[in-house]
């Protein structure tokens, strides 16, 4: 019995040991499975890093350490090479082999602040900023359907220190000047401090984006200090808003989209049965088993676009239908054979001038 026990401890211990040498479970803590593509895996340390950041969680005391983590996973499922070797043998490896950067803040460094401050109330700069730069950043019906991640490389003046000094943090100030006994002037003058002198070198520098399922037009992401320069303050924000580019086949209006579909006399007589290729690539099916006429709209709840704020609940796709008319001529006999199908009173035609009714 005791033998057993021993047995069981041993292979306890071995365990134990297996999953300390084997580091950190990646995929748990960015809450993603193994076979996650890259697009997932941005994705969900996006989210987690606006949950766990330490400036949200300060009565956590393992709040540092958390985010930490998360962003040591990040670091090493986002990268193909450090993933594939993680896959193999663990972190240890990656450890061993100096693959760990264990500084890398990719929540600076890849997603500037997300747009969002952790601080609350209104951001005060006391000091002088530059300039925000604001641009559009064009993307397609397709990205803001099925969400994306947009690479920008952005060539960014930096301040750098170089040879001598420089007069910084000018101001007025007001001084006293006497002019004789009993008289005085007071008066404005601008009184400067000695700086290190600066110059501005360019640096290249790959921001990304992300395209949020359900954005829309004007929405903004803003990167802290990735503006303009300002030799005595801060830099100003780069801000990048959403403009969507005209698609082929879809409108956008909220989160409904709107198509078009010509189909034949024929099939607008008798009915038909058709798919059309929705924005993700999946099949929408039509399915008319009565007439339809020019003009006649469908609606398919669900198949719009996702909402922003709750992805799971998608718009309504409406189909409008144009019909093709024959354009070859008919035989006499042929248009009797109309005239009797239709039925229809070829007498009672009615004037129904611009109002259409």
């Amino acid at each position: 019995m005791n033998i057993i026990v021993l047995q069981t401890f041993l292979l306890l211990i071995i365990q134990f040991t297996a999953i300390v040498l084997a580091g950190r479970d990646f995929y748990r803590i960015l809450g993603v499975s193994k076979s996650a593509s890259l697009h997932e895996v941005k994705k969900a340390y996006r989210k987690l890093a606006k949950e766990l950041h330490p400036d949200k969680n300060q009565g956590d005391p393992e709040a540092a350490q958390k985010f930490q983590d998360l962003g040591a996973a990040y670091e090493v499922l986002s990268d193909e090479e450090k993933r594939k070797k993680y896959d193999r043998c663990g972190e240890d490896c990656l450890q061993k082999d100096g693959m760990m950067d264990g500084g890398m803040d990719p929540f600076a460094s890849f997603f500037g602040d997300f747009g969002f401050h952790f601080g609350g109330g209104e951001q005060k700069h006391e000091t002088p900023r530059g300039a925000d730069l604001v641009m559009d950043i064009f993307v397609t019906l397709e990205d803001l359907y099925t969400g994306t991640f947009i690479e920008i490389t952005r060539n960014k003046p930096v301040l750098k220190p170089t040879r001598g000094t420089r007069k910084c943090n000018c101001r007025q100030e007001m001084i006293t000047k006497s002019l004789g006994p009993g008289r005085f002037q007071m008066m404005q003058q601008t009184v400067c401090d000695e700086c290190p002198n600066v110059k501005l070198v360019n640096e290249e520098r790959l921001l990304e984006m992300e395209v949020e399922q359900g954005m829309v037009d004007g929405q903004e992401t803003k990167f802290v200090a990735e503006g303009e320069p300002h030799l005595d303050g801060d830099p100003g924000d780069l801000i990048l808003k959403i403009k969507t580019q005209p698609h082929k086949y879809f409108e956008r209006r909220g989160d409904d989209l709107y198509t078009n579909v010509t189909i034949s006399l024929q099939d607008a007589l008798t009915g038909f049965t058709m798919e059309i290729p929705h924005l993700d690539g999946h099949r929408v099916s039509i399915v008319r088993d009565k007439i339809t006429w020019p003009g006649a709209r469908i609606r398919k709840k669900g198949e719009g676009m996702p909402n922003y704020d709750n992805n799971n609940l998608h718009g309504i796709l409406y189909i409008t239908f144009d019909v093709e008319f024959p354009k070859q001529e008919f035989t006499e006999e042929e248009r009797e054979g109309i005239k009797k199908i239709l039925n229809q009173n070829s007498i009672n035609k009615v004037y129904n001038g611009l109002r259409g009714y």
